[in-house]
This record gives C-alpha cells, structure tokens and sequence, in this order.
C-alpha cells in the first residue's frame, strides 16, 4: 500500500432509496441499461461478461493516453473536467497562504515546463550531493532514512497506522520496500520477455543516471538491476504479504538490532525521528534478516549508486520535459502499452490530489456532491446492512456464537460518505507558482511531519485516505469503515431516472463488495472494534476455509493471457469481496420490491436488469502490457472475471437467465460456492 500504486477497480456510485415506491416511479422509469453496448448474439450462460459489453468490446479503441478504458475511466474523466473547471476559476489575487493560492500556484507550478526545462536536474543536485557523501555504515542509515523524508525508495521503509491490534493507538509499521519495477517476480522470471524486460530497465536507468551527470552511468545501471535483483529474492511474495497475522511482529525498538547488526539502527531512528518509540510493527522478519546479510555482502558505493537511481526516479516526472519523457518511456510504454502521456493539466491534477487533495475536495464537493446525495447514500449503505444481517442469520454452515460476533462487527460498520467532517489543514505548505520539485519537497516534509505528529496521539477516526473528487472507495480494517468519496457517487454509475434493478446491481453490488472486505479472508481476522483477533470458532473458521479455497481453485483456472493465470490466492479478498457484495445486493434488491413485481424494461426482467447492471459497470479492456502488470501486482481479478467468475455462483443468475448444463458458465449446484 505505501510503495505500490495499482489501478484499483472499487466503483461505487449513488442508487436509488431503498425502500421506494415500485409503483409510479418504476412504471415510468426507463431500464438504464445501454443496450447499444450489448451483444445479443452471445449466449449470457455462455459468456455474460461479452453479453452485456461484447459490442462495445468489439468496437471501441483505447485513447492513445491511457493503459485501459471503460466505465471506471469515463467517470474519471468526468472528475478532473469538474475539478480543472474550479481549478481555472480560482482568483488569481487570492492572499499568499491560503488555500486558493496554494492550489492555484501548486497547479501552475506543474504547467510551467519553460521553469522546468531550464532548470533541469539542478533541483536535484543537493539531494545527490548528499548521497555523495555516503561512506559508511553511519552515513548510509541515515541515507535509507532521508528516503522516507525527502523521495525515493529503499530496501526497508516505515509508516505510521494505527496498531491492528490495539487500534485506538497509532503505532510505527516498518516492511519490505525498495524494487523499481511493480513486483519481485519481474526480477526472477527467466522467460525471454523478462530477461529483456530487465535489459530495457537497465537501459532505462543508465539514460537516467546519464542525465544526471553521474559516470560510468552503464556499469552502475547493470549493479543497480543485480541489487534490486537480490532484494527481490530475499522478498515475500504478493501472497504472503496480504496475511495480516504473518505481518503482524510486535518487538522493541532496540531488537532490530539484533535482527539486523549490520544496520546502524541508532542513526536510522534517529534521522527518521521515531528513535523515542519503544516499540514496532515489523511486517516481515525474515526478509529484514536476509537483507542484513544481503548489505553486509554489498559496498557502500553500489548502495550510493541505488539511491540516487532510486530519487531521480521519484522526481523525474516532474523535472525538465526530456527527463519526464524518458521516465514515460519505460514505465509507461514499455511498462502499461501506453503510447502517450496524459494532458498536463491531467496530470497537475494528480499531483495536487496527492498533495492538496481535501483543499480541492473542500470546492469539489461544494460545486459537485448536493447534501441530498449523501443523504440517499447513507440509506442505501442501510439497506446493504439489513441484506447482510439477513444473510448472516440463515447462513446454514456458522455456528450461533460466530454469527452473534458477524452481526455485531456489521452493526458497528462505520459508513463515511461523500468528504471529511473535519477538512485537514495544510497552512504549513509553502508553495510557489515556478518551483515545482521545491513545493513537492515542502509538501513532503509536511506529510511527514503531520505523521510523525501522530505518535503518542489516539487515533483519528475521521482521517479519510481518499480525497472527496478521487472515483474509489475502499474498506479500513483498522477502524471498521466503509469510505465513499463523493466523485463516484454519480453517473455512470448511477441514474437517477432508471429502474431500481440497475442500480442495485451494478452501484449496490459495489457497496456490497466494501462492505465484504470486512468479512474477506483477511478482513474477517478483525472484529467490529477493528481489532485483529480471532473471533471465530475453530469449526466455522475450518468451513469458511474450505469455502475460500473453492473459490480459488475456481479463479486460478483464468487465463486472461496465453500461458498466464489469475491468482486466485492473491486476489481471493477482491473475490469474496464481488461474490458477497452481489449476493447481499440481490437480497437488497428483493427487500426493495416488497413483494411486487418489477416491470419488463427494454425487454428485459428486472432480475435480468440486475444482473446486467453488475456486468455493465466492469465494462473495461486493457491493453495487453498493462494486463500482465496488473497479473503480477494488483489484488483485483481482470473485469471479465468479475463478471464471468462471481455468476455462476449465484443461483438467481440461472433462473434469470434460464442458464442450463450446455452453457460455459455452468456450475453443478455443488460446485457453486457461497460464503455470505
């Protein structure tokens, strides 16, 4: 989470009130569907997902500027017109400090390339001076430190959260970090297209290093790749690191060094500004053991070399317009299949999201997100919560005490719609209209020093993680929370003209999907207080299990590319998540009707309209180079088996549909596997 960005899938949108009227309403109400993206000609028991998108899939062309396209992108897309929209709006007189003129000055800063082009990498040469000064073992803890602070990546880095297991306290998380490329496994495959992957990388950060003036930039680029290489090996793997009790180490402060002699941890701690800390998360013990030897073995010049390939990596997209080109290059052509960058003013925007996202939230929602939209939110995440306490209840394989203990986590769900009740407050960010890496540096120290500021403090529990304008939502274990920004609760997600059926099944089942995190393989460890516990009894944890591993076995039979699998294992949390959450929205959807029938809109049922809302909102294809990242590092199953995987699972799809033996998609009720 705090060295990986993947493109997430989560896209939850406003749906209609949960217990309306089925009368006036739906009569008049038109499918909301678009039919003209469906292909009709393919059976739905044989392939639904091309069912409801074949069309669309057959004719539609990915922009030039982007790795995917489908309906997560249209709604972004509409987000950042909205916010460029408030952005250019801005008073150019606004007094220096506040927060008009910082986003105004933040966003200009990124526009103005003839700045950046004539200072080229000098905005670096401090920092790589620095790195020039590492000699020793002294110097170079304080170097991995400075990483965390200022830029860059290192084989170890830390980050404050609250404490899984007494989380009304934050606590310091120290993990594995440190690889340029999105995962260990591209360093370890020895096919052809990864060895030359690998070549293409070590090309990539020899121009890097080259522009930088550094010399013999090719012999530190091959040392650079081998080092990387070497950590990677020492790594857990994508599958290990997504269990929380395996990555949960509580130990003091002062036994890292005896876990890691060859790390001068006192100089660390100290550099980093957590030295006071008595105690720590250490994520992965093992791995940090292997790496002591690991840089016990290598000279401290090659470390030197790493971390400065490591920080003008970090900063290149946002130095002279040769070097960001550079950076694109490798990481989005070569990496994703993209041909060309963003518009700059998309990706200024980027920029003030991850820096001064909840000051441009704050006129976002004010423009954008009405308080009656929160408001019908807040009973659909109601309506979502009575279908799961529902489903709980009849659930035939837990046991009585393990029920009492699911429904009272799922009472203290704590939903957060739309933005913050309390705004954070950036007055301590300087920002200048033509200095680009300085504000990004200042913003930096900010962020830094808001974290380190919440060491000894309770836990915020109105901290959101999202900006209101960013289209996602996500589950915190931690504090128990289901979290909707406000971009994504609008169209195309949502149509308030349009029958029920659709909007359950595709905006229901995706609230139902975050609301499954809480009782997803990893989610489920904690309970209703977000403490990681057990609190299940040894039988129901056996069956949900063996439940589990079925779904596994189901997805590790996709092949999204030839010769390349899903991982069912590593993205059996987003799995449980989209069965759960369209089950529940089914059982929602039922509540709703109250025991009326829903009408027949553009020929079809209102069970089939739910279904097709589901698969209509993963409408999506992605380019192949993007595909096999995402195969390697995100948590999420392609779209296409988030249609095709979670179905046939479901009994009311075969019945809606008519599905039978002879179609594709057909499981034996045996074989169907139900969890919640």
């Amino acid at each position: 989470m705090h060295n990986k960005k993947s493109i997430l899938a989560g896209l939850i949108a406003l749906a209609l009130l949960a217990g309306c009227s089925q009368g006036d309403h739906q009569s008049q109400a038109r499918s909301g569907l678009n039919l003209a993206n469906m292909d009709t000609g393919v059976k739905p028991g044989d392939d639904f997902f091309r069912y409801a998108n074949g069309r669309w899939l057959a004719s539609a062309q990915i922009p030039d500027d982007r790795p995917a396209d489908g309906a997560f992108y249209t709604l972004r897309d509409k987000s950042l017109a909205d916010v460029r929209t408030l952005i250019e709006a801005l008073p150019k007189d606004a007094p220096q400090g506040s927060e008009d003129q910082q986003i105004r000055d933040f966003y200009a800063s990124y526009l103005d390339q003839q700045t950046r082009d004539a200072r080229g990498m000098s905005p670096l040469r401090p920092l790589l001076a620095e790195l020039d000064k590492v000699s020793d073992s002294q110097s170079l803890a304080r170097a991995l430190a400075r990483a965390g602070k200022v830029g860059g990546n290192a084989p170890f880095g830390f980050w404050i959260g609250p404490d899984a297991k007494a989380p009304s306290q934050y606590i310091v998380n120290l993990g594995q970090s440190g690889l340029g490329l999105p995962d260990r496994d591209y360093y370890l495959k020895t096919d052809a297209a990864s060895v030359n992957l690998r070549r293409q990388y070590q090309q990539h950060i020899a121009t890097m290093l080259g522009r930088a003036g550094e010399d013999d930039a090719n012999t530190q680029a091959a040392q650079i790749v081998a080092l990387e290489a070497a950590i990677a090996r020492i790594q857990w793997d994508k599958v290990a690191l997504r269990d929380r009790e395996k990555s949960y180490n509580k130990l003091a402060t002062g036994e890292l060094g005896r876990l890691a002699p060859h790390i001068d941890w006192q100089s660390y701690l100290a550099e980093a500004g957590i030295a006071h800390q008595r105690q720590l998360i250490l994520g992965q013990p093992g791995y940090l053991q292997a790496l002591d030897a690991l840089m016990a073995q290598t000279p401290t010049t090659q470390w030197r070399s790493y971390l400065k390939w490591q920080l003008i990596s970090d900063y290149a997209p946002y130095l002279d317009g040769e070097t960001d080109r550079a950076n694109f290059a490798f990481f989005g052509t070569t990496l994703s299949g993209t041909p060309k960058q963003r518009a700059p003013w998309e990706r200024a925007l980027a920029v003030l999201d991850a820096h001064l996202g909840e000051a441009v939230g704050k006129r976002y929602v004010a423009q954008y997100f009405p308080p009656e939209a929160k408001a019908r939110m807040e009973q659909l995440v109601e309506n979502l919560r009575t279908a799961y306490g529902q489903s709980i209840e009849e659930l035939d394989w837990m046991s009585p005490d393990t029920k009492r203990q699911a429904r009272e986590k799922l009472a203290k769900f704590r939903p957060k719609i739309g933005y913050p009740d309390k705004w954070r407050d950036y007055s301590g960010i300087r920002v200048e209209p033509d200095d680009l890496v300085g504000n990004l540096m200042r913003a930096r120290a900010f962020e830094y020093q808001e974290s380190l500021d919440r060491l000894g403090t309770p836990v915020d529990k109105d901290l959101w993680y999202m900006s209101p304008q960013t289209v996602n939502a996500y589950y915190n274990p931690s504090n128990n929370e289901i979290v909707f920004p406000a971009a994504i609760l609008q169209p195309p997600f949502f149509d308030m003209a349009a029958d029920d059926a659709v909007n359950y099944g595709a905006i229901g089942g995706v609230i139902g999907h975050e609301m499954g995190h809480g009782f997803d393989d990893q989610g489920a460890k904690s309970d209703g207080d977000g403490v990681l516990r057990d609190w299940w009894t040894a039988q129901d944890l056996k069956e949900f299990r063996f439940r589990t591993s079925r779904l596994v076995a189901q997805y590790n039979r996709f092949e999204p590319i030839d010769g390349q699998f899903v991982n069912g294992q590593f993205t059996l949390g987003e799995n449980i998540g989209d069965l759960g959450g369209l089950t529940i929205a089914h059982k929602a959807y039922e509540i709703s009707l109250a025991g009326k029938e829903a009408p027949v809109l553009d020929g079809f049922t209102g069970e089939q309209r739910f279904f097709l809302g589901w698969a209509q909102v993963w409408k999506g294809k992605y380019r192949p180079e993007l595909m096999q990242m995402l195969l390697a590092s995100d948590p999420h199953s392609p779209p296409e088996y988030r249609v095709n995987g979670v179905v046939p699972n479901i009994p009311a799809f075969y019945e809606a549909f008519n599905i039978d033996p002879q179609d594709k998609l057909y499981l034996a009720p045996a074989k169907r596997v139900k969890i919640w």
